[in-house]
């Protein structure tokens, strides 16, 4: 048995193939180039998204020897990144904007009014980080959009361009505001009204897992967000069991059952996915730079280093961050702030910082945001008993201990690097009856564990007084 996942990212495609033990014997990568238009706007090329999957697919099935030797296949994407298509030609007639753009702001402000409904039925605050205002941004603004044209997030183009048609999931649909958390399956017509968008002009919702068509001429059977993909791949199958995948940002997700979370503190309730009629959902936080902060402080910002595996032995070279603190807002603030208009801050310089001190203080401003998301998803669901990592960060060892200490419980490092791909596969498994979710839970069980040495809740207490001061450092105003 051969299983397939398709982890498509911000930045590149990862296609693995995992045997029955789901085990990693064959991947391939791709990387997407994203661009930077203007100060605060992400954009990238749709058409270089679907011949990153197609290039990557046809590759490791050939790796594997050949596609009758694959069971299932599943895909993940990255969430709210939407891209608008030409429905005769399926080109798309303007370039995707990524789910970190920031374009649609004053759209989110001229819809301010209708902040508490859209909030009270999606289950999502008005943010530019969601897909609704990302659309409505097209509509007004992209020169090809006509009234035939037709809006996704990227499962629905990838499907439509190398499957059966466009197609979207539970999960992924929770992530545009346009579907109601208590209703998932259907596009509301409420939310799609206030955000002007017309429910025939997006793809047909269907479930996360089971006979979903094809992609790429293999059998799809499993097809969801990239971040609840990561949640299965984590074995957080049950209520309470957390996860924290570091890359470009960090995203926490903790397993929420089958009812949607209420008495929330600033995380987002979500639908995890939905497999055999039943729907489960997750409690998200996001913390929007986390990789980009590293690559920011290295060759593409300040030059502090040259490779970001540098950082480690920076931050391991001084016994403290010699007072300086730092507000990792490169792009806002997320869960549980939601200040948008947040920007970067690194407090308490003196003559004396260098730059190990800089890159500590970074390192430490991760860890302390996690806790961040960590505390407030434990008002709804509890506080966990570890925290299951994965991404490329993790790779760091100052940072694992430390978010270790800065959180008093162990952190247990995902065995494989692709736990995305690994969900999206194992997912697939289950979809095709190959698998069940204890079969699952069973396989992907956490590597390497990080156990609390010292206790930082001082140096989090003294961080969290400064951010709040630090959030209120916004852009200016026209």
């Amino acid at each position: 048995m051969i299983l397939i996942g398709v982890d498509q990212g911000t930045t590149g495609t990862r296609t693995v193939a995992f045997d029955e033990r789901l085990e990693p014997v064959a991947e391939a990568y791709r990387r997407v180039a994203v661009t930077h238009p203007q100060p605060g706007w992400i954009s990238k090329d749709a058409g270089e998204v679907v011949r990153s999957v197609d290039d990557t697919v046809r590759e490791v099935v050939a790796a594997v020897g050949g596609p009758e030797r694959v069971t299932a296949i599943g895909l993940d994407n990255e969430g709210e990144t939407v891209v608008a298509w030409d429905p005769a030609t399926g080109e798309p007639v303007a370039d995707a904007v990524v789910w970190g753009c920031r374009r649609s702001q004053p759209i989110v402000d001229r819809l301010a009014a209708h902040g508490a409904l859209v909030e009270e039925r999606s289950g999502l605050p008005l943010d530019p980080y969601f897909s609704s205002t990302k659309i409505r941004w097209l509509i007004e603004n992209a020169a090809g959009v006509t009234p035939e044209t037709r809006f996704g997030t990227l499962d629905g183009y990838l499907t439509l361009r190398l499957g059966d048609g466009a197609r979207t999931d539970p999960s992924t649909a929770a992530r545009t505001q346009l579907q109601a958390l208590a209703a998932p399956g259907r596009w509301d017509p409420e939310l799609c009204d206030v955000f002007g968008v017309d429910p025939a002009s997006l793809p047909r919702i269907g479930p996360s897992t089971g006979d979903l068509g094809t992609l790429c001429g293999l059998p799809l059977r499993a097809a969801l967000v990239d971040q609840t993909a990561a949640l299965a791949g984590h074995g957080c199958l049950l209520p309470g069991t957390i996860k924290a995948t570091y890359g470009t940002g960090i995203f926490v997700l903790q397993n929420a059952g089958t009812a949607p979370p209420r008495d929330l503190a600033g995380v987002l309730p979500v639908v995890a996915w939905e497999h055999a009629g039943a729907t489960t959902y997750a409690l998200d936080g996001g913390v929007f730079s986390a990789g980009t902060v590293v690559d920011w402080l290295g060759a593409a910002g300040l030059g502090l280093f040259a490779e970001p595996t540098e950082t480690e032995a920076l931050a391991r070279s001084v016994a403290d961050t010699a007072g300086v603190a730092f507000l990792p807002a490169l792009a806002g603030l997320g869960a549980p702030w939601w200040r948008s208009d947040a920007r970067g801050v690194f407090a308490g310089l003196t003559a004396g910082a260098t730059r190990a001190h800089l890159v500590r203080a970074a390192l430490d401003a991760l860890c302390f945001r996690v806790r961040d998301v960590v505390d407030a998803m434990a008002v709804t669901a509890g506080r966990p008993a570890a925290l299951r990592v994965d991404g490329g960060l993790t790779a760091n060892g100052y940072l694992l201990q430390r978010q270790a200490d800065v959180l008093g419980i162990p952190v247990v490092v995902a065995r494989t690097p692709e736990t995305t791909a690994l969900g999206a596969a194992a997912l697939a498994g289950v979809g095709a009856a190959a698998l069940t979710l204890d079969d699952v839970a069973a396989a992907v069980g956490g590597g390497r564990t990080v156990e609390p040495e010292a206790d930082a809740t001082a140096d989090y207490e003294h961080w969290r007084g400064l951010a709040e001061q630090g959030a209120e450092l916004t852009v200016p105003t026209a």
